[in-house]
């Protein structure tokens, strides 16, 4: 199995968590190659460790600008392919 290189642009969320959202993004992409299916697979396990509302954007091109709830934000590449992931109600 390919190590992949994760590098964590900018958080606002508990380093455990964190390591959760790298965790499930990993598997996600060992299990999927659409990035849609990537971010749903994503956001449903969030809702189900975390309660819900969380959002997920995946994707190699994309500009943002979110709201989200304290402790509830990340930023992320794993290999060449970003994810957004925040909580907001």
């Amino acid at each position: 199995m390919e190590r992949l290189t994760v590098t964590i642009i900018s958080a606002d969320m508990h380093e455990d968590i964190q390591q959760k959202a790298v965790e499930i993004t990993v598997t996600a992409i060992e299990k999927y190659t659409i990035e849609k299916d990537i971010a749903a697979y994503i956001k449903m396990e969030f809702d189900k460790y975390y309660h819900p509302t969380w959002h997920c954007i995946v994707g190699k091109h994309f500009g943002s600008y979110v709201t989200h709830e304290l402790n509830c934000f990340i930023y992320f590449y794993v290999k060449n392919v970003a994810i957004l992931l925040y909580k907001c109600d």
